[in-house]
Order: C-alpha cells, then sequence, then structure tokens
C-alpha cells in the first residue's frame, strides 16, 4: 500500500502542482488523469487511421 500512495504522489507532482488540501489535490490529480489518458488515446486513433491510409497495417 505504501508503494502505491507513494507513486499517485509520484504521478500527481507528475501532472500538476498541488492545489489545495489533498482532497482537492487529489481531485484534481484524478481529473488531469482522464485528460492525459482521453488524449493518449485520440492520439492512438490519429496514429492508426494514419497508419491505415499510408498502408502500413
Amino acid at each position: 500500500m505504501l508503494n502505491l500512495h507513494r507513486a499517485w504522489r509520484i504521478w500527481a507532482k507528475t501532472i500538476g502542482s498541488k492545489i489545495g488540501d489533498d482532497n482537492e489535490s487529489d481531485t484534481a490529480a484524478i481529473l488531469r488523469t482522464i485528460w492525459v489518458i482521453t488524449h493518449l488515446v485520440a492520439c492512438f486513433f490519429i496514429i492508426a487511421h494514419n497508419g491505415v491510409k499510408l498502408g502500413w497495417f
């Protein structure tokens, strides 16, 4: 559990600075994580689409 908590703290610091108390910071980190995942998925689909159009896949 300690490693998971430490990993969460590092990830939260990576995506943005602390903005308030722990509850607000965790909420902001969750929303930022969703935003990052959304961008990664969108980029994957853009690359896949271009790969199909160029005949790479």
